[in-house]
């Protein structure tokens, strides 16, 4: 199922790069991430900088240091708790 064309795709990522955080493993600096979603999703995120290439036989990708930092800031921004 290809996306949506009505969807917002700055929301889209950013939901998706702070669920990617969620399941990060590996190194601090560029941790990997399992691809369990969407190919299309997965797709945009390579497009964007955030993640290695998804297509291939590896269960997971990797993210930048940026994208890691930005994972995690999102990951807080939009699932943290409000104190």
């Amino acid at each position: 199922m290809a996306l949506p064309n009505h969807i917002n795709e700055q929301k889209l990522t950013e939901v998706a790069l702070a669920l990617l955080w969620l399941g990060c493993h590996g190194e601090k600096e560029s941790p990997r991430a399992w691809k369990s979603f969407d190919w299309d999703l997965m797709n945009l995120l390579h497009e964007k900088g955030h993640t290695s290439n998804p297509v291939g036989k590896a269960k997971s990708v990797h993210l930048s240091p940026e994208a890691a930092a930005k994972a995690a800031a999102l990951f807080d921004k939009h699932f943290g708790s409000a104190t």
